[in-house]
This record gives C-alpha cells, structure tokens and sequence, in this order.
C-alpha cells in the first residue's frame, strides 16, 4: 500500500466497479501465495526489491499516462522516504521473512490485525481519535481472534513462533506508518497517484541499497518463483493501488475498503487449495473473530465528518483522520464526497 485525495472518478469505467472491487480482493488475497512462492527461489530481500521495482514501473507508466506532476518540497520528498519504510519497505520485507517458517494463510490472518494496532496506538498518539466502549470492545474481541488463530490454549504447539512475530510486526508497522501519514503529509497538494507512486519508488531505492547487502544472486532463477514475484509487484503493488484509486472515487473509500475483510478470507483459501497448507478449525474461526473485532474498532459515532486523505500500506488503505468540513474551499478529495476509509485501519496490502 499514499497520503493524499481520491481521483476524480472516470467517466465512463471500463468495467463495474463490483468486478474491480473483486479483482483487488483476489489480487490482493494471493499476495501471500506470491510472498511464499517468490521466496522458494529468492532471499526475502529480493523478493521486496522485486515487489517494489515491478510496483514501481506500473505506477510510473500510469503517472506518465495521466501526464501527473511529483510532489515538490524536500520536506514532502522526507515524509515520503519515512512512510516508504513504515508503509512498503520494512512490512514488506518482514511478511517475506515471515513467510519462511509460517504458512501463508496465517500471514494473511496476521495482516488483518492491521486495524487492532492501529486503534492501540491511537490511544496514545491521536488525541482526537479516543474509542468508544463499542471501539474498545473491539480491540479486546480482535486480540482474544489472534489468540485463537494461535493456539494460545495450546500453548503456541507447533507455531514458529519468529515467523509469526515477524508477520504481526509488519501489520503493526502499517499501523504505524499511517499514523505518520496522517500527521504528516495531509494537504501537501500533490495527486493521490503522484504521491503513491513517489513513495514506492523511494522504497525501491531503499531496497537496492540494503539487498545486496544482505543477499547474494541465486546460482540459478526458477521460473515460477520468478513470475510470483512479477505479479506480486506488477499486480499487487501497481495495478492494484490504481485498481484502488478507480474504486474509491467511485463508490467512496469506505466501500473499497471492505476489500481488507475478504484478504484473509482468500490467502486461507489459496494457501490450502494450491500450497496443500494444513488448516486446523482455530485458524478459520479465529480469523472471523479478529474480522468481527476488527469491524468494530472501525465504527463511528460522530456526524457530518469528513475523512482524511487515505495513505496506500501495500495492500489496503488505512484509517484517515476526522476533521470538521466546514471550509471556505474544498479540497479536491472533499469534493468527490469521500468519507472515513477505515473499516481495517490498510493500509491496505499489502501484504
């Protein structure tokens, strides 16, 4: 998964926007399958280098298409570099590491305690976003869903327990990361594409400096690990965000970011269907608690609020901050009747 306004809408889409919206759930939900097949021939780093640069290519083609302009500033161009690390490189990068030792059904899983983190740290960090008792019922419902996805009865038996770390760090680091977007790069003038695609290149860059590193080339490149990492980045980092953009300035952001709710539903289904992944009863059920908790930490009370510009995490779009509409002039995001993006804090997603 960029800071900034939704597109104004097409005028006439291609295709419906419910067919778009199934594309990106899909597209997003085998980025996990993607993850675990792109590291059976490359080192983690790769795989994330590989993710950005293919991402990377798609988004300039369409900002060269659009004829966008790139943010200016050098301070924008910093905020951007932080929330390239927060939102892209590091998550990235720790879901591939995870994806070593953990089945790609519980990274999908882990990914969707993206909202959970995000309403904890809220508490200390957004001062105008405190919960509700139904909010905070929420948070404690989706961490008793992680506990059951885990086993924690069991006492963690048979869980790698890194691995599964390494994966809820990388949703925490979404969390994070569009904690920072919202408190900084809100109103930079900059078009949601121009920025989404700055901040993916920049962790690009990021990665072609820490990967070589860390990694040498492999002695042979296997074509199907080759090809998962392609369409992780061509598909789940490019065309996906624009996939995104599409469905936000048409339905609203708070109707494309459903999409977070059906990512775990389909990494589950494609890791058992195509990886032969073992799914034990906790895994599902667990799932739907930390979904049902994470639904929760999303509702709102307040009336005639308008949201915040929504930052790109890979595969989701994250929470956005409330403020007051009354304005002497509509920002170009307030104009398409957006409303709050959050119901999964993301991100999204990605992974």
């Amino acid at each position: 998964m960029s800071p900034t306004p939704a597109p104004s809408p097409s005028p006439s889409p291609l295709l419906d926007w419910r067919v778009r919206f199934g594309a990106l759930a899909l597209i997003w939900g085998f980025s996990f399958l993607f993850i675990k097949v792109g590291t059976e021939g490359f080192a983690p780093f790769q795989v994330t280098f590989g993710r950005l640069l293919f991402g990377t290519a798609v988004l300039a083609v369409a900002i060269v298409v659009k004829r966008d302009r790139l943010p200016r500033g050098a301070r924008v161009w910093g905020h951007l570099a932080v929330a390239a690390f927060l939102l892209n490189a590091l998550p990235f990068s720790l879901f591939a590491y995870a994806e070593l030792t953990i089945p790609s059904t519980l990274a999908g899983i882990c990914n969707a305690t993206t909202p959970l983190w995000g309403m904890l740290l809220s508490l200390v960090a957004l001062s105008e976003d405190r919960p509700t008792r139904i909010r905070a019922a929420g948070l404690g419902i989706g961490f008793i869903g992680v506990l059951t996805v885990l086993g924690a009865w069991q006492g963690f038996s048979g869980l790698d327990v890194t691995g599964t770390a390494l994966a809820l760090l990388a949703s925490f680091s979404y969390a994070v990361g569009w904690i920072y977007v919202r408190r900084t790069l809100s109103g930079t003038g900059a078009s949601n594409l121009s920025l989404a695609g700055s901040q993916v290149g920049l962790a690009t860059l990021q990665l072609a400096v820490v990967t070589p590193l860390f990694t040498s080339l492999p002695d042979s490149i296997e074509l199907m690990p080759l090809l998962s990492v392609i369409a992780l980045g061509a598909l789940g980092t490019g065309y996906a965000m624009l996939l995104q953009y599409g469905v936000v300035a048409e339905v609203g952001p708070t109707t494309a970011a459903m999409v977070t709710y059906f990512i775990p539903v389909i990494a589950t289904a494609a890791g058992v269907a195509l990886l032969d992944e073992r799914l034990t009863w906790n895994t599902p059920v667990g799932a739907l608690v930390v979904l049902a908790g994470a639904a929760l930490t999303q509702t709102r009370t307040t009336r005639s609020r308008v949201a915040a510009p929504t930052p790109v995490v890979g595969n989701r779009s994250a929470g956005a901050r409330e403020v007051p509409p009354a304005r002497a002039k509509p920002r170009a995001w307030e104009r398409v009747g957006t409303t709050d993006p959050r119901p999964a804090g993301a991100r999204g997603s990605r992974a």
